[in-house]
């Protein structure tokens, strides 16, 4: 993986103003990510800032694990969808940590399939998550199982 910072604007950093965040993030063979700062530090809304994609690796992590233990244990997922918060603090001299993620898995399964069983996968699947594993804050989630009729 390698990130190429694309946002000189023709005289470096000579001004905290006078450039861009921009920057692109590539990997062999996939197509290339456009990153940015948050708008809030002069960055472009339109591309993904780090913090989103610290919460999308949250999400993505815990879904995959979720997806499997569900497929061992026989819990049938027809849909699987997240909508992540983080909270964040930013401290006087400007640096920023965050305090908490909360994911909140939104699981449709088959009318057949245990849903207790598949509420109770979650544990396991933060429990087994890389990078829930590897963050200095608390990662919760609160899921939906809803029965496909």
């Amino acid at each position: 993986m390698t990130l190429a910072w694309t946002g000189n604007t023709g005289t470096g950093t000579a001004t905290y103003r006078g450039y861009e965040r921009a920057h692109v993030i590539r990997v062999a063979g996939k197509p290339d990510l456009p990153g940015s700062s948050d708008p809030a530090f002069r960055g472009d809304g339109a591309r993904w800032n780090p913090e989103e994609l610290l919460l999308a690796s949250l999400c993505a992590c815990h879904q995959l694990w979720y997806l499997s233990l569900c497929a061992e244990a026989g819990v049938v997922v027809t849909a699987y969808e997240d909508a992540a918060e983080g909270e964040m603090v930013e401290e006087a001299d400007g640096a920023g940590r965050f305090v908490r993620a909360t994911l909140h898995p939104r699981v449709t399964v088959t009318a057949n399939s245990d849903v207790a069983a598949a509420a109770a996968l979650h544990d396991r699947a933060h429990a087994m998550c890389f990078i829930a594993r590897s963050v200095a804050f608390p990662v919760e989630h609160r899921a939906t199982i809803v029965r496909s009729e």
